[in-house]
Order: C-alpha cells, then structure tokens, then sequence
C-alpha cells in the first residue's frame, strides 16, 4: 500500500512540469507593464502646434493609452513596439517638462510604464 501511494504521488509529480507562461507575460498569464525606450520628437516650442508623438517602446496593448503631463491623449496603436498620440497645441502652451507614460490596461496590475520627460521650450 505504501509503495502504491509513492508511485502515484511519483506520477502526478511528473505530470506537472512542462508549463511555459505565455511570451510576454509576467508567468501567470499577466501581461509585462509597457517600457518607453524613445519619444520622437523630444521637444516643441511652447505655443506651436498640435503634433503627433511617436512612442517607440515594449510591451504596447491593443487598448494602450500616451498620458501627457498627466491627460490622456488620443492615441493609435502601430505596434505593440510603438504607439502614436495626438498632442494639442493646448498641451505644450506654456514651457516646461512634461511627464509621458503609458497605461495598457490588462498589464501587471494597472501598473503604468516608466515616465519619460518631453521638454516644452
């Protein structure tokens, strides 16, 4: 009986391993945060025009989102490396540095990715 219960404790030990998380994922199937690496342009001059950045990075989520200075802004997925986001001429109206992340809901907790700084002229 003893010897009975080793060989199936032995076999259901041996039908366990053989798991590999899903590719990006943290290893229970939660998406990694997303990571700026760049940000195209780096600057504008305060009081110009609306424009478009270019978020270049990992981990982007169909449903991911540029923050700038703290508001959402419109953004468009290319790639899950890339994301581009409307900038108001609204948003750069007075000189300053201006955070950047972005929030991929699904990932780690709701964690937001790494903050980059934009530089207002």
């Amino acid at each position: 009986m003893k010897l009975s219960c080793i060989l199936l404790i032995a076999l259901l030990s041996l039908g366990c391993g053989g798991y590999n998380a899903p590719a990006g994922t943290n290893g229970m199937g939660v998406k990694a945060a997303a990571n700026i690496s760049a940000l195209v342009p780096t600057s504008a001059t305060a009081g110009g025009p609306g424009f478009t950045l270019t978020v270049n990075g990992t981990n982007f989520a169909a449903n991911s989102v540029v923050f700038f200075a703290g508001t959402a802004m419109a953004t468009t997925v290319v790639t899950a490396n890339q994301l581009m986001a409307a900038i108001p001429a609204s948003a750069i109206a007075i000189a300053g540095s201006m955070q950047v992340y972005v929030n991929s809901a699904g990932n780690i907790y709701g964690v937001n990715s790494n903050t980059v700084d934009f530089t207002v002229n």
